[in-house]
């Protein structure tokens, strides 16, 4: 049995935390990885998280329930409700398959429709309905739920009479994670999510820390949980030391806000700032706020309030003044366009939000974390059309 948490079990855990399961027919040598260390992986991920490490003879798989959901945390190709509601509705009729039994679009299309439970029949001559579907196909058989041995399913968008045969493979029997009481029997996510903590209620908050601290960009200090940035202030030193020996994150601490960082970009993690115009824009923003912190000074939690009109007009001011620099697609988006894809951006890095009955944006410590300036020998390239950004920030924090 390995006793030491090397660079190997790193490894492990990395990708443990960055896929869903680690399927061994694709990923052999990965899935060894976690065989070979599965001791020293399930002790340390018990013990910090609380969270169950299954390695079974086709797979491995963390179990990864977060201290509090968050938007980002949805199925990134679904696109609406109705996407999750039909999922459902095709797990529930898997269940009712054996494994390597095949089975016709058709027939899953006809046993969708009898137990969908919302109040509009579905429709399948409704495109958006038929295009809800094959996103919910296509996500399905990218996990590796259902496997698709015939056909092409892009054709069903266009003609209803199309058809393909699935079969249903053994991991469609280990998708659904198992609880103590049938799902119908709790009445609210929140009853769900309580589960979580029945199991060792001794080590409730080093527990939920631990899921804050790795499954979101920052955790912070705000008026209802005072003790629990008590702990991670207390106990810094440790949590230091014991983080940078079992992962390559480092911990900081400042007054309002805990965070893990990464020293340099490395796969597989997913960080800020990534590929997308957002971030860039972002990063001027950040340099634009810190210019205006005598004027609009952040409270107790460090946290600074703008109206909607107050975040547009600093939003249209970072663009005049950095946006010769920005991809062509952001350049000429409409204000009102502009507003809503950065912001759209910085809520779901957690750097800021909208407070829902005043309509207020806050403006949280992360992005006082970040800043990002042209060099002084800058020069836009004019005419560029391929949507990227042709300039980047001198400083970019990770």
């Amino acid at each position: 049995m390995e006793s030491a948490f090397d660079d190997k079990a790193k490894e492990a855990l990395a990708a443990l935390f960055e896929q869903f399961w680690i399927v061994r027919d694709k990923e052999p040598e990965l899935y060894q990885l976690v065989r070979e260390r599965e001791h020293v992986l399930k002790r340390y991920v018990e013990e910090k998280f609380g969270y169950r490490l299954i390695v079974h003879r086709y797979f491995a798989k963390l179990e990864k329930i977060p201290a509090d959901p968050e938007p980002w945390m949805g199925i990134e190709t679904f696109q609406e409700p109705l996407d999750y509601a039909l999922f459902c509705c095709l797990m529930a009729y898997l269940e009712g398959k054996a494994v390597e039994e095949k089975f016709l679009l058709s027939d899953v299309c006809e046993e969708i429709r009898a137990m969908y439970p919302g109040d509009v029949p579905l429709d399948w001559t409704n495109y958006s309905h038929r295009r809800a579907l094959i996103r919910v196909l296509k996500t399905a058989e990218q996990i590796g739920l259902i496997r698709r041995m015939d056909g092409e399913i892009e054709a069903f968008a266009h003609h209803v009479e199309e058809e393909a045969l699935y079969e249903v493979p053994v991991l469609a029997r280990y998708f659904m994670r198992t609880y103590p009481k049938d799902l119908l029997q709790y009445e609210s996510i929140d009853e769900l999510l309580a589960e979580e903590w029945k199991a060792a209620p001794q080590d409730y908050r080093r527990h939920r820390l631990y899921r804050k601290l790795f499954l979101s960009p920052a955790v912070y200090r705000t008026e209802g949980d005072e003790q629990d940035f008590y702990y991670l202030r207390n106990f810094r030193h440790r949590l230091r030391d014991d983080i940078e020996a079992h992962t390559p994150f480092h911990y900081e601490l400042y007054k309002n806000a805990a965070m893990l960082t990464l020293p340099e970009r490395q796969a597989p993690y997913n960080v800020f700032p990534d590929q997308k115009g957002t971030s860039e824009i972002i990063l001027h923003f950040a340099a634009l706020v810190r210019e205006r912190l005598e004027l609009f000074p952040p409270d107790e939690y460090g946290r600074i309030q703008l109206t909607p009109e107050q975040f547009s007009a600093w939003l249209v001011d970072c663009r005049r003044r950095y946006g010769a620099g920005w991809g062509k697609t952001y350049r000429d988006m409409s204000s009102a366009e502009l507003v809503r894809e950065v912001l759209s951006a910085l809520k779901e890095w957690r750097m800021a939000d909208v407070e829902h009955d005043t309509g207020t944006i806050v403006l949280y410590p992360l992005l006082g974390r970040l800043c990002g300036r042209y060099p002084d020998d800058f020069d836009a390239k004019e005419g560029e059309d391929d949507g990227q950004s042709v300039g980047a920030p001198s400083r970019r924090a990770d």
